[in-house]
């Protein structure tokens, strides 16, 4: 069938009767936009039946097959994906070229040289417009995987590796029959205008790989006398605990946040390996937990301000002014409302009239909101922002092929119990710590997380007592609220800020 010429009627005006160059041209682009969205459809118009039908029953078996992926899709779908990155992103970059010739195929085949000149160039300007603005959304899904593969390629580097020590994933039994798995939070301060690496925040997150339930504990960057595993060169060397001669009077490094900068010190004393912080410090913390750490993942502070602002601040209730700065040149003001990076960074990190234990209270607050407020609109919105900025201020030792088993535990975390434990004063004397007793209290922690229900828990959690750090001279009188050891909601005591409040 080949598209009529139909006559105007008697009398009607040329540009607005039916048949007329105006009416045909309104036509030929109203096929092209419709064969966008259903292919063939333009074909058929012509009369190019095979070639209509073909397209369209091809469409139509895509359509049917991808409907059934996304219905039965599920967070190891997703997982599984992250596999095939390089391949989706062929796929979406062959979709926009082939959307856009399907555009323009479909203009041709309407013939419009029957068309006066004018409308030649009004319908290919349009057309040329529709095959253009049909092929961007793909060429964009594209960009989009592509940077999610060089970004994740970049940050999880170490090859092979799983929760088995030096093994291979198996696709059956990641976990290697283990029902947690342990992954050490930290956030440092590295950077080409500091010497070495401060570990300020330090946090375990115990996973339970069924159920998602997860337990956060957090250690005090000031723990001392440090003990290291038996048998390890730091015990070797530091039968007693971790320590070290005064640096000035009055001061010292041998705190636990300073193990990971000893360890890449002296390689002397794991047979001339370097860059052993890292596991130096899994061990370490593992050891005082009781627990195996199987990954680290590293976070530099200085840098998470640019991640704060790449997905748009963070909504944060403050409770009292967080003065910061050596001379107390700036404040967090009090009230609920948007943080930028640099505001939330500073609620995160400052001491001033604080202490360690009160700051690592406030880490805890910036961490529950970054969770529940990282919607996947907002990243996706920044997302190559995002994937530019994680780049440069992430570390971790996670395998890559341990992602297609994460991004599913990822989303049981994500609809789970969160709970929160942090060894501060009065719970455990940092200066003396009892060793036993923080074991005991993981150990407690992680069994009433087993049998949690999904959800927020009701508990409160124990807040930081008054102490007096060496290093902060004004503590933080917040009452204890439980029973010490208590695991806690991760928002406890954060305030709950319902509506993103402009500044």
């Amino acid at each position: 069938m080949v598209t009529p010429d139909l006559a105007p009627p008697n009398g009607a005006p040329q540009a607005t009767r039916r048949g007329g160059p105006a009416f045909r041209a309104a036509a030929l682009i109203g096929w092209v936009a419709l064969s966008a969205v259903l292919p063939g459809a333009a074909h058929l118009r012509a009369g190019r039946w095979r070639a209509g039908l073909l397209l369209l029953g091809g469409y139509l078996t895509v359509v049917a097959c991808v409907a059934g992926v996304a219905v039965g899709a599920d967070a190891g779908l997703a997982g599984r994906a992250l596999g095939w990155l390089g391949q989706i992103s062929l796929v979406f970059a062959a979709c926009a070229v082939a959307w856009f010739w399907l555009v323009i195929r479909s203009y041709v085949v309407l013939r419009p040289g029957r068309l006066p000149r004018s409308g030649q160039v009004l319908t290919g300007l349009a057309a040329g417009v529709l095959a253009v603005v049909v092929a961007v959304p793909f060429a964009v899904a594209a960009r989009y995987v592509r940077v999610s593969e060089r970004t994740l390629d970049s940050l999880f580097a170490a090859p092979g590796g799983a929760v088995q020590a030096g093994g291979a994933v198996r696709p059956d039994d990641p976990w290697a029959g283990r029902d947690r798995v342990n992954v050490l939070l930290l956030g440092g301060d590295w950077g080409s205008n500091r010497i070495g690496m401060r570990t300020d925040s330090i946090n375990v997150a115990s996973v339970d790989v069924r159920t998602g339930n997860t337990v956060l504990l957090g250690l005090p960057r000031n723990l001392e006398h440090v003990r290291f595993p038996p048998g390890s060169p730091m015990a070797a060397r530091f039968p007693f605990g971790f320590q070290l001669p005064e640096y000035r009077p009055g001061w010292r490094e041998d705190l636990l946040f300073s193990v990971w900068q000893y360890a890449d010190d002296h390689p002397e004393l794991f047979g001339g390996r370097r860059h052993m912080g890292a596991e130096v410090l899994k061990e370490t913390v593992g050891h005082i937990l009781g627990l195996r750490i199987d990954w680290y993942a590293l976070v530099n502070i200085w840098g998470f301000a640019k991640m704060i602002d790449a997905l748009g601040g963070l909504v944060m209730t403050v409770d009292r002014d967080i003065v910061y700065g050596l001379h107390n040149e700036g404040a967090v003001r009090a009230g609920t409302r948007r943080l930028n990076g640099s505001e939330a960074l500073w609620y995160a990190r400052s001491r001033t009239f604080s202490d360690d234990f009160d700051r690592m209270h406030r880490q805890r607050c910036v961490l529950g909101a970054l969770l529940s407020q990282a919607d996947p609109a907002t990243v996706l919105t920044r997302f190559t922002e995002i994937a530019a900025v994680t780049r440069r201020i992430v570390r971790t030792d996670v395998p890559r092929p341990m992602l297609e088993h994460l991004v599913p535990l990822a989303w049981k975390v994500k609809h789970a119990s969160i709970t929160s434990l942090q060894f501060v004063p009065p719970l455990i004397n940092t200066a003396y710590p009892d060793w036993e007793r923080i074991r005991l209290l993981t150990a407690r922690a992680i069994h009433a997380s087993v049998h949690a229900q999904a959800g927020p828990s009701a508990t409160p959690s124990p807040a930081p007592g008054p102490r007096r750090h060496r290093h902060s001279p004004t503590p933080s009188p917040t009452p204890v609220l439980s029973p010490p050891g208590t695991p806690s909601p991760i928002d406890d005591g954060c305030g709950a800020p319902h509506t993103a409040m402009a500044r």
